[in-house]
């Protein structure tokens, strides 16, 4: 949404909540989304849950981003192919590009997306599509201010192999871009919040409502580039007025769901054969957040035992956090694989 218009719907949500009290370079898929490491990687990245339960998530802020480009920051993801590297996205009134950062900010690369256009790009997502073991970006043009768009789209790319220690960004256009094509069953609607659900490859928009009824609606896994699809709403998640959804994300396992806004991260943890909408409709525990003037953006780590976020506006500071490492409260360091 546009950096004026997100600040007065910020400040409301403010004063309203703060009278409340707290209430490797292989193109394969990370190895939590393999069969073999299944139960590992479920018991892995459901400590990112039960340390929010807790209260014990360990915070951290590993870099600042420095990039001059990158000035409406709405969307952070972390790369599947690649340790050391996320992807972000700027919000509308930027070309149709996303950029690669590394771990401490640092831009890593611009690409840009052929034949995509960015009319309000609010959310970045990394999962599996319609190839096998090849991981996949999505990013997702649903922003609707006024909510009067007949169709919104979703642009997904083969994830590109990204140099995690590279010195100098480089700048690339990406080919064989799909464009998904979505409609609402019931409307237009603005929406900032997209993922791809891990388990399963379907696609999830959660819209954003000054209501703080939050839409849940959901697209089939591995669409054809060039379609059209209806969506389907699978829920509501009723969060209070003013708490507006801004961002999303999925743990690679599938396992544990986080959604944010302008004050809270949520954390809702997803049984095993439990679907995206059985885990939105249950209870959720708090996340730790940090102070961030326009926060939209929020994206695990690529382990699954933490997650980021940051905010619009220059030089945005990315803050981390992570459960504790076997019970030491420390900043949890992935290993580029």
């Amino acid at each position: 949404m546009s950096t004026a218009r997100a600040r007065v719907v910020a400040v409301a949500v403010l004063v309203v909540l703060g009278a409340c009290s707290s209430s490797s370079q292989s193109s394969q898929l990370p190895p939590s989304q393999s069969s073999q490491s299944s139960q590992s990687s479920q018991s892995s990245q459901s400590a990112v849950y039960n340390a929010a339960c807790k209260g014990t998530l360990v915070a951290s802020t590993p870099g600042t981003i420095t990039v001059g480009a990158i000035d409406e920051l709405s969307g952070l993801a972390a790369s599947h192919r690649t340790g050391g590297v996320w992807w972000v996205n700027n919000d509308s009134g930027d070309t149709a590009r996303l950029f690669a950062i590394g771990d401490d900010g640092r831009e890593l690369g611009e690409y840009a997306l052929s034949g995509a256009t960015n009319v309000d790009w609010e959310d970045v997502a990394v999962g599996r599509g319609p190839v096998d073991a090849t991981s996949y970006l999505y990013a997702a043009d649903i922003g609707d201010n006024a909510s009067a768009r007949a169709s919104v789209q979703v642009y997904r790319v083969a994830e590109p192999a990204v140099d995690a220690t590279a010195t100098t960004p480089v700048t690339a256009t990406l080919s064989g871009v799909d464009t998904l094509t979505f409609t609402y069953p019931d409307g237009a609607h603005d929406a900032e919040a997209f993922f791809v659900d891990g388990r399963t490859g379907e696609l999830y928009v959660i819209s954003k409502d000054l209501s703080g009824d939050a839409g849940v609606y959901r697209a089939p896994a591995d669409l054809a580039g060039g379609s059209t699809t209806a969506l389907t709403k699978v829920g509501t998640i009723s969060l209070g007025a003013l708490n507006l959804v801004t961002g999303a994300d999925i743990t690679a396992d599938g396992g544990v769901i986080a959604l944010r806004t302008y004050t809270k991260v949520l954390l809702y943890r997803r049984a095993d054969g439990g679907s995206v909408a059985d885990a939105l409709a249950g209870s959720s525990c708090a996340g730790k957040t940090a102070a961030e003037a326009q926060g939209e953006a929020i994206g695990f780590t690529r382990d699954g035992r933490g997650y980021r976020t940051a905010s619009e506006g220059a030089n945005p500071a990315l803050h981390e956090f992570v459960a504790p490492v076997r019970g030491i409260q420390q900043p949890w360091v992935e290993t580029p694989r």
